[in-house]
């Protein structure tokens, strides 16, 4: 079984959805053969180049009721084990970082990309990092277990970059207007950051349907707990 996680490392929701994820996965028999990769997304793909509060990109883009919005998902992070820090927290361009989690599942493997994929997200919502910054990225990927000079030379070049944008355009081309959303097996497509026991009874169900040699298609769509552009 494969699931193709669209998600953006700005989103808040696909922290959350991740975790929730990860617990369902967890309490699933059939995990150890579950391939699990990250696709790209962006929130906000005109972010500039310059990271900036994320505080005042939220009230920016909503007004009063960013901050609201910000306390809610927060405390609904900590219900996960999550930390976030919304008045540390700085709103950058997300394109590099989805460049390097192309080449940590291309060269390295899903295991890899998947610590990648924790660490970015931590480091953007916990710890105030600028996840934009080539030297932040570069400390990141080598602490989940990618080359620093590899890291180094592929960033400062334009490698992966068409095919990161030409990813996105694909995604949404499938329909995908929301984050996260998670594809199992390229029939099922479940949105949002839903419960564990939700992403839990979808893994069952594709995995009954394989035992029935190929039993019909169908497709599930759920829309609570995620971010759209």
């Amino acid at each position: 079984m494969k699931v193709e996680i669209y998600s953006d490392v700005a989103c808040p929701w696909c922290y959350i959805g991740k975790r929730r994820f990860e617990r369902a996965l967890a309490a699933f028999h059939g995990a150890d053969e579950v391939e699990v990769v990250y696709r790209p997304y962006q929130l906000n793909p005109d972010a500039p180049a310059t990271a900036f509060p994320l505080q005042q990109y939220l009230a920016q883009r909503f007004g009063p009721q960013g901050a609201q919005m910000a306390r809610q998902v927060t405390e609904t992070a900590r219900g996960e084990g999550i930390v976030m820090d919304f008045d540390a927290a700085m709103a950058a361009n997300t394109l590099d970082a989805h460049r390097l989690l192309r080449l940590a599942e291309r060269e390295y493997g899903g295991g890899v990309q998947q610590a990648l994929k924790e660490a970015l997200l931590e480091a953007h919502f916990g710890q105030g990092a600028d996840i934009g910054d080539a030297g932040v990225l570069e400390t990141l990927a080598t602490g989940a277990g990618m080359d620093g000079g590899r890291v180094r030379g592929y960033l400062a070049s334009g490698e992966g970059r068409r095919e990161v944008k030409d990813e996105i355009a694909q995604a949404q081309r499938l329909g995908i207007t929301a984050v996260p959303t998670f594809v199992i097996d390229g029939r099922y497509a479940v949105q949002g950051a839903q419960p564990a026991s939700a992403f839990l009874q979808v893994l069952e169900q594709v995995a009954g349907e394989a035992k029935e040699a190929g039993a019909g298609a169908g497709g599930e769509r759920c829309a609570e707990g995620s971010c759209a552009p």
